[in-house]
């Protein structure tokens, strides 16, 4: 046996421990010799778990080619689907529809393949489910899962498995959506499937769940995905994906520092090679510097929009920390309108909505926001849903003064919150109850609230608070009522300069005088000019 043979022969055995390190050292080695069609398959395999995605595709249409010339057109269908979806996957749309075509016309004269199913999964199903089509991706997903079971494939049955139970989610069957996608996630616990397999499983799995806010579920088969990733010797596009995953988790729970730093590694991983991942990476980073008051915050926002990320809500939350009210208002109705009807599209942007709309007093669009909010939640149910919606109908409550029914509905989202363990939602809802006892005179339970936020925002750190310190606890739309009023505005020039209601100018005016404990525009002029509140005149 001649060196190149046993180097060979090295690599060939080290691909099928999946020890891809070891065998790409042995492949690298005889990359100048003629390889036959599966080495080239197990060359590109064996580089792409390394990262090396150039590398990946250079070899995978070298293998392409191999299994044309030894009439083997399954072999060179199935790798030119491959292909196609990695193409896809770096956003070379042009070559990934070319290496698409390529499969699909020699499928056409193909008995049942894995490449007949695989390009129904990619085309239909996935292209159906990006579509807003979820009916569509149903029926798709059960020929999937049909088709494996006649070829013996369980790979293509745990797929179509996985694409029937998103789909069924979409069409808000959450409970039966869940079941099937659990099904699917069995034959992967089981180790019965390649790895390529499992770990795409592993992140549309997680996907779903981030995607309906079942934050427990979410959070479950991250650990079960980061375990597997252990097992492995190396894995660094399914590394990057889980790590987008487990920093959405640590922005959930607070961890502002630890989301962007495994945010930004995700980015050093995956830029360029899976940029729908690298987008939502940047993301988690600007959210993580907004939350922290950081001013680079809008920098990573663009970061995220140039990979093809819709920056909002998060850009429009910003504007309402640089308090500019009225820009965040059309930033989050022009997102809204963009959304279109997927109810699980805009139900953050809902939320967001909701502090904007409170913020500047525009409580009808605060009203409708968390309405829909509310019917979202009650369709899929999932335990951050409920929490969002809970917490932004306190919200409006509150800020129309009805404290006494704000206060066991802003109760029950504190309550949530603490159990999924997202600190930040919780300390900002217990500021809105603080203000819902403090509305109804109990001054104690008011002050442990307060204290209890002010506990969790000190340790979470950073400029992190829902908005800046005012006396009273007045929101920054009662700091420019009462600046106004002081300055010897009527409610209807009030309202005319702010562009609200009579209506909503005396609800606040009701509110301010509680808040400070005055009777009078007279005594609430004294304490604005006692505590800088008034404008310059």
């Amino acid at each position: 046996m001649d060196e190149n043979t046993d180097d060979l022969t090295r690599a060939r055995q080290a691909y099928a421990a999946q020890d891809w390190a070891t065998a790409a050292t042995y492949f690298d080695a005889v990359a100048g010799q003629p390889l036959t069609a599966d080495d080239l398959a197990a060359y590109a395999d064996t580089v792409w778990w390394l990262g090396r995605i150039e590398d990946n595709l250079r070899l995978g249409a070298a293998a392409y080619d191999s299994f044309l010339a030894d009439s083997r057109p399954a072999e060179a269908a199935q790798t030119a689907t491959v292909l196609g979806i990695f193409h896809m996957a770096r956003g070379d749309e042009p070559q990934a529809a070319g290496w698409l075509g390529r499969a699909g016309r020699l499928a056409e004269d193909l008995p049942d393949s894995p490449a007949h199913g695989y390009l129904v999964n990619f085309t239909v199903v996935e292209a159906s489910l990006m579509a807003g089509q979820p009916a569509a991706a149903v029926d798709a997903a059960r020929r999937v899962q049909d088709l494996g079971r006649r070829i013996k494939a369980p790979d293509l049955v745990a797929v179509g498995l996985n694409g029937e139970g998103r789909a069924l989610i979409r069409s808000g069957h959450l409970v039966d959506g869940m079941a099937v996608l659990d099904e699917a996630m069995v034959t992967v616990l089981d180790g019965r499937l390649p790895p390529f397999i499992s770990g795409t499983l592993y992140c549309h799995t997680i996907a779903a769940c981030h995607e309906v806010a079942d934050l427990r579920r979410m959070a479950r088969w991250t650990d079960l995905a980061e375990r597997w990733l252990s097992t492995l010797p190396t894995a660094v596009f399914f590394g990057g994906l889980c790590g987008v995953h487990r920093a959405q988790l640590l922005l959930l729970r607070g961890e502002w520092a630890a989301a962007e730093h495994r945010a930004l590694q995700v980015v050093t991983d995956l830029d360029g090679n899976r940029i729908d991942y690298a987008a939502e990476a940047w993301y988690v980073v600007a959210e993580a510097r907004r939350l922290r008051g950081d001013p680079s915050a809008s920098d990573a926002y663009g970061e995220a929009h140039a990979r093809g990320r819709d920056p909002q809500p998060g850009r429009a939350l910003l504007r309402l920390k640089e308090d500019d009210s009225a820009g965040a208002a059309a930033s989050v109705r022009a997102a809204l309108a963009a959304a279109g009807t997927d109810p699980l599209r805009r139900a953050p942007l809902c939320v967001a909505a909701v502090e904007i709309a409170v913020a500047a007093g525009r409580l009808d669009d605060a009203t409708a926001a968390a309405s829909e909010l509310q019917a979202t939640a009650a369709t899929y149910g999932t335990s951050g849903l409920v929490a969002m919606a809970a917490a932004a109908r306190g919200a409006v409550l509150l800020a129309e003064d009805r404290a006494e029914e704000a206060l066991p509905v802003l109760r029950d989202a504190c309550r949530r919150w603490h159990e999924l363990g997202a600190a930040y939602d919780a300390a900002t809802t217990c500021v809105r109850l603080a203000a819902a006892y403090r509305s109804l005179g109990d001054a104690a339970s008011a002050a442990a609230e307060v204290a209890q936020a002010e506990a969790a925002f000190e340790r979470l750190g950073g400029a992190h608070r829902p908005g800046p310190e005012s006396p009273g606890g007045l929101t920054r739309r009662e700091r420019e009522v009462l600046a106004l009023l002081a300055a010897g505005r009527s409610n209807r020039e009030i309202g005319e300069q702010l562009f609200i209601s009579d209506r909503t100018v005396a609800r606040h005016v009701t509110n301010i005088f509680h808040k400070i404990g005055v009777t009078s525009r007279t005594q609430a002029t004294r304490y604005a000019l006692d505590h800088g509140l008034a404008a310059a005149r």
